[in-house]
């Protein structure tokens, strides 16, 4: 069951009329940050790991 180029193009004109052309930039920004700190998760990373160690990456 794969999607074709018409079904690609019914879901985005779905999508479109659903949340407007102003809303869609936000939405997929939002996507991209939430997949990036998934990314960082399964690596082991988190916020505190990485606020911890970017100073300490300063000093010489």
């Amino acid at each position: 069951m794969r999607l074709g180029t018409t079904e690609i193009i019914l879901i985005a004109l779905v999508v479109l009329l659903l949340f407007g052309g102003k809303k869609i930039p936000e939405l997929m920004h939002g996507l991209g940050r939430g997949m990036k700190s998934f990314k960082d998760g399964m690596n082991g990373k988190d916020e505190a790991t990485q606020a911890t160690e970017a100073p300490s990456a300063d000093k010489d």
